[in-house]
């Protein structure tokens, strides 16, 4: 890398988008680290994290499916309230992926996630089951850190944001261009997304 004139990017350093004292019952870790999902549909994960621009700060919310990494959902909000942040993420995923057989659907401890107005969302639908990390455990929702480690690195950092708009049509970009149809990934054999999809599974998305 010396020789080539390369240099790693560095992570730098996080606002804590999660709020995890609240007084809202909290679901058991299903999921406990089993990042392997044998079709699509069977395990989702979500997390919320921030981007900055200069007009103030910015949440990003999104919905990965384990079986193929794909960002089937997300969304961009200027707060972190249930109603702009996971509800809207979660629309857009069930739109996506209509929802036909058992799903865990797992994410950390935070009020977005374990309030009445989205936990009341997941049991209207009996084939959901909700699963959080455990206390204070980044590690129960790696893959979800993972993705907002690789898209904060590969491009954010890259960005100089000057308005909440400019921010979320870049990201919309990056997900919906590159990272769900371009980029390779090595948890699916160093495949694109499109290409795993074509591979191994038809699956039928809304008209």
């Amino acid at each position: 890398m010396r020789a080539a004139g390369l240099r790693a990017k560095r992570r730098r350093k996080f606002k804590v988008t999660t709020d995890s004292k609240h007084n809202y019952p909290v679901a058991p870790n299903l999921l406990n680290r089993k990042f392997r999902a044998t079709r699509p549909g069977e395990v989702w994960v979500s997390d919320i994290t921030y981007v900055r621009t200069k007009a103030g700060w910015m949440y990003l919310t999104v919905i990965i499916d384990l079986h193929d990494r794909k960002v089937i959902g997300w969304s961009m909000s200027k707060s972190l309230s249930t109603e702009e942040t996971i509800i809207p993420a979660w629309i857009m995923a069930i739109w996506n992926r209509p929802i036909t057989q058992e799903l865990i659907f797992h994410s950390d401890r935070g009020t977005q996630y374990a309030c009445n107005e989205f936990t009341k969302i997941l049991k209207a639908n009996k084939l959901i089951s909700q699963s959080m990390s455990r206390k204070g455990n980044c590690w129960d929702n790696a893959v979800a850190e993972s993705f907002f480690k690789t898209i904060k690195v590969e491009w954010i950092y890259n960005q100089n944001f000057i308005n909440q708009e400019q921010a979320q049509l870049s990201i919309f970009e990056w997900i919906e261009s590159w990272y769900n149809r371009r980029r390779r990934h090595s948890a699916i054999g160093y495949q694109t997304i499109e290409e795993f999809e074509k591979n191994n599974y038809k699956f039928k998305t809304a008209a």
